[in-house]
């Protein structure tokens, strides 16, 4: 089964209540922070099914250019990586608001069931849809032996 490497979170193992950090989630939840806040693309949001003999992972990378989506894969890893230009510096004083955020985004998955040699990639209309085919299991062998 696949499955993502997340950023282990120290938070979660806390024996001690922190109110100003609860009140520092609340208030990020509360604003919807990982929606419209510094984080709002730094996870972009990504469907993994099972298609029998492979997986596809569909990840909506809206508003990117195929050239500035990567996918590195080391070893039984997958990373695709995204990165947005910032225009800002360009047309400094002519923005009245800028909320479109900019900047590199990237995750990171466990592809150690997977066949990687057969991996295709294609990206149409802000989705990037990854064909993995699984790996075809292989059975334990049995034989029996000869007594000399």
């Amino acid at each position: 089964m696949m499955f993502e490497l997340r950023p282990y979170n120290h938070r979660n193992n806390q024996v001690v209540a922190d109110p100003f950090a609860m009140m520092d989630d609340f208030e990020r939840r509360f604003f919807h922070d990982d929606v419209f806040g510094r984080d709002a693309l730094a996870v972009f949001r990504t469907d993994i099914t099972d298609e029998g003999d492979h997986y596809l992972l569909e990840a909506d990378l809206p508003g990117f250019d195929k050239k500035d989506i990567k996918l590195d894969l080391n070893g039984e890893t997958l990373t695709v990586k995204a990165e947005r230009h910032s225009k800002v510096e360009e047309k400094k004083g002519k923005y009245l608001r800028c909320e479109r955020t900019y900047g590199t985004y990237s995750r990171q998955f466990d592809v150690s069931e997977i066949n990687t040699e057969q991996i295709s990639a294609k990206y149409e209309d802000g989705v990037l849809k990854l064909v993995l085919p699984k790996k075809e299991k292989v059975l334990p062998s049995s034989r029996q032996l000869t007594i000399e």
